[in-house]
């Protein structure tokens, strides 16, 4: 299936160049052979792998090409799985396939159609920047993704890296549970790059020669918690407030998922009334009623 590769994303971040802070002279980097010391052309510069400190073993870009693998020109399916068996701290960047010419519009749909419908990834291997990699196609909309994955020996352990075991009481993993109901949930599409919007304004006023605008800085951490459980009511109700909603209600929130909670740990003993054959409770004797005096 003959395809182009496309970048997925883009990098909006705002990129700086250095400059002399005396006169504002750009500093600029020159490539010197450090045997002629002298700068070399681009089409001089090739490329070594440094086996050691004093032997560096040339390789071509034609050694590179006539490598013998069969994803160096193409993107090899290897399996087909199930989505949840990709841990997302393996994805890497994103690429769009489009179908090359009319020769590859009917197996591009196949595989498009395949994936969708068994709700499966392909696992693949290709070339890329002179590797080997490993990537998933997936589905987006009506296009099929390349996503780079990370090999399994790329991924650091996270052996260590947890704190030691501390003591949380039920109380407090309920007020945890409150405060995420009460931040809720809401579409990601609403975020935006605050950074890069301030660092624009910035840029625009000192290009423009006036003052860059005063920007209210966001309320700072306020310190060591002490207690956590305050901590936690304190967010609850600052999260309601920013959402406009009452505060009324979260202790019996908490108490409702408390009970929720215990439910299953234990079973309080309860006594029934006794009732008839038909599963009604037994009427309740009459007191003889006394006959008034003559």
């Amino acid at each position: 299936m003959p395809i182009k590769v496309m970048p997925a994303t883009e990098d909006h971040s705002i990129s700086f160049r250095q400059i002399h802070t005396a006169d504002g002279g750009r500093i600029r980097y020159r490539k010197i052979c450090e045997t002629e010391d002298r700068v070399l052309d681009p089409a001089e510069i090739g490329r070594a792998y440094e086996a050691s400190k004093d032997q560096l073993v040339p390789i071509s870009d034609q050694e590179l090409d006539d490598l013998p693998l069969p994803t160096a020109k193409a993107i090899d399916v290897e399996a087909f799985v199930e989505a949840e068996r990709l841990d997302p701290i393996r994805f890497g960047k994103p690429y769009f396939l489009q179908a090359d010419g009319a020769v590859a519009a009917k197996p591009y749909v196949l595989l498009r159609e395949a994936l969708q419908r068994s709700d499966k990834v392909a696992v693949a291997k290709f070339a890329w920047h002179n590797r080997e990699r490993l990537g998933a196609l997936r589905v987006v909309g009506d296009a099929i993704v390349l996503q780079v994955l990370h090999w399994p020996d790329e991924i650091r352990s996270a052996e260590g890296l947890a704190p030691k075991p501390v003591d949380i009481s039920d109380s407090e993993v309920d007020e945890a549970l409150t405060l995420m109901e009460a931040i809720g949930g809401t579409g990601i599409t609403q975020y935006k790059d605050q950074y890069r919007e301030a660092m624009e304004a910035v840029i625009s006023a000192k290009a423009a020669g006036v003052e860059p605008p005063e920007m209210e800085a966001p309320a700072g951490p306020k310190g060591k918690v002490v207690d956590l459980m305050s901590a936690l009511q304190d967010s609850v109700r600052a999260a309601k407030k920013s959402r406009g909603e009452n505060n009324a209600d979260d202790e019996a929130k908490v108490r409702e998922i408390s009970g929720q909670r215990a439910a299953p740990k234990t079973a309080k003993k309860t006594t029934a009334k006794k009732t008839n054959a038909g599963g009604k409770k037994p009427a309740a004797k009459k007191s003889p009623r006394k006959r008034p005096a003559s």
